[in-house]
């Protein structure tokens, strides 16, 4: 039942992953129309402009804005992929780490570029959503989602390159992002609830086994670690089932 339920809350929350991800490319494209109509003003007004405290502001209103139809057209595609895969597990927690993406990612090109530049486009969330697929999985401790970071990892691996300095591209936006994006897969992963603190001494505990008394107890009959008249009983001796072990292991991983 409860499995059912997780089933169920997941699936929910991937449809809304889907949706939140349709949307913001709506909304990019949509802008990209505007954008050209007007010469890519927008980009010069509302990028990031390093160095001019005026362009702060930019930080949040950048990555909706691009340079060109090629430019557009190379992001909208890793965008929607890791943008879905960083928000399948829960959209609240997608929208925190998209922001810290998109701080880290600004700051650190306002910090870095050259004084004077203007930097606009989504590829500082990109790299961001990138790299916390990578390390999601890792720090959350899902099996699934390890497995989605080294595939994602080998079929996107000519993202690294956009790590690296290069001429005429804001690498300092990737680079950034990259790292806020793990930054945000440690912030934001899942915190399990404490295990339960043990029982007082002598007391019976889950997984003890029956008709065994603790050494250095007394049991009634007065010898030490003798199992008490009548506890005894043919098959007490039980040890744990490794099928059941295994479930609880891919339980514990998510799966």
């Amino acid at each position: 039942m409860e499995k059912g339920r997780t089933a169920e809350i997941m699936v929910a929350e991937a449809r809304k992953a889907f949706w939140v991800m349709v949307g913001f490319l709506a909304v990019i494209w949509a802008l990209q129309i505007v954008n050209w109509l007007t010469g890519y003003d927008l980009s010069h007004r509302f990028g990031v402009r390093s160095w001019d405290t005026d362009g702060l502001p930019g930080i949040f209103t950048a990555p909706f804005l691009h340079w060109s139809w090629s430019h557009i057209q190379g992001n909208s595609g890793p965008l929607f992929i890791f943008g879905f895969l960083a928000a399948y597990r829960g959209v609240r927690r997608f929208l925190g780490v998209t922001g810290l993406i998109a701080v880290a990612s600004g700051l650190g090109a306002w910090f870095t570029a050259s004084p004077g530049t203007v930097g606009a486009g989504a590829s500082g969330i990109v790299f961001g959503y990138f790299g916390y697929i990578l390390v999601r999985g890792a720090f959350d401790r899902h099996l699934i989602d390890i497995v989605i970071g080294v595939v994602m990892a080998l079929c996107f691996a000519y993202q690294f390159a956009g790590l690296l300095p290069q001429e005429g591209v804001g690498w300092q936006a990737h680079l950034f992002g990259f790292v806020g994006g793990i930054l945000g897969g440690w912030l934001f992963r899942e915190r399990r609830p404490a295990a339960a603190a043990s029982p007082p001494s002598g007391t019976a505990r889950p997984g003890d086994l029956p008709g065994i008394v603790p050494p250095g107890t007394v049991p009634p009959g007065g010898i030490p670690g003798a199992v008490p008249p009548g506890n005894a009983r043919p098959g007490a001796f039980r040890p744990p089932s490794s099928r059941a072990a295994l479930h609880k292991e891919l339980d514990d991983l998510g799966l």
